[in-house]
């Protein structure tokens, strides 16, 4: 009688699937720092609101100035686009929360100094690079979106300044964009080798866990609003 085998199915998990399971509990906990549940509950000034926004300054000045420089890297400048560049939105959005005098009313919070250090330390490894990239952008063409419509209503918004950091206009349909940007996660995961991959999710946590420092500091303005 011949033996009989057991055939196996392997079950395959994506890339992209396999860095937002690894990242979700960080996720959840960033979600739910003091300051945005504040901001989200309408229990804080427009200038309050600025806080955070003048954070977003900062970073994202910094990730899109690796960007830039990157651009034409074979693997790196695949996750390059030009039309998420947020500088020019949250300069407008700076100027309709302070005025013309923005400048000189912001300044990088300690945490956002350490993330902005370290999304330039790893601008030569093109995985901590996309690491950084995909924990803001992918965050901000997901929830960002509520947090939009929320603020809007809260604080009245339109566009030309105040929320235009989280309208993605010239990216067409977000759904779509997001999940060309997956695949090509998906296909950066099968070009790395199983030590690549878990140094790139050690990435991921480690960006998801400065991003949360960022809001956690920002508690004193919540403490002083109350």
């Amino acid at each position: 009688m011949k033996r009989q085998h057991e055939q196996r199915w392997a079950v395959t998990t994506s890339f992209s699937e396999t860095l937002r399971n690894a990242t979700w509990a960080d996720h959840q906990s960033a979600e739910s720092e003091g300051y945005l549940s504040a901001l989200m509950g309408g229990r804080l000034s427009e200038h309050d609101y600025g806080e955070m926004v003048a954070q977003h300054y900062f970073a994202y000045t910094a990730l899109d100035t690796v960007s830039r420089r990157l651009a034409d890297h074979p693997v790196a400048g695949r996750f390059v686009f030009p039309e998420l560049y947020r500088e020019p939105a949250l300069e407008r959005d700076l100027a309709t929360i302070y005025g013309p005098s923005w400048r000189d009313r912001i300044a990088p919070s300690k945490s956002t100094s350490t993330l902005v250090a370290r999304i330039h330390q790893v601008s030569d490894w093109p995985g901590g690079y996309v690491a950084h990239h995909y924990t803001r952008y992918l965050g901000d063409l997901s929830g960002g979106q509520f947090i939009r419509m929320e603020l809007q209503k809260i604080y009245g918004y339109a566009k030309g300044g105040g929320v235009d950091f989280y309208f993605f206009d010239e990216l067409g349909s977000l759904p779509r964009f997001k999940n060309e940007y997956r695949s090509r996660l998906d296909v950066l995961g099968l070009e790395l080798d199983e030590r690549e991959q878990q140094r790139m999710i050690g990435e991921v946590k480690l960006a998801y866990q400065l991003n949360t420092e960022v809001l956690t500091e920002l508690r004193h303005v919540v403490k002083a609003a109350a």
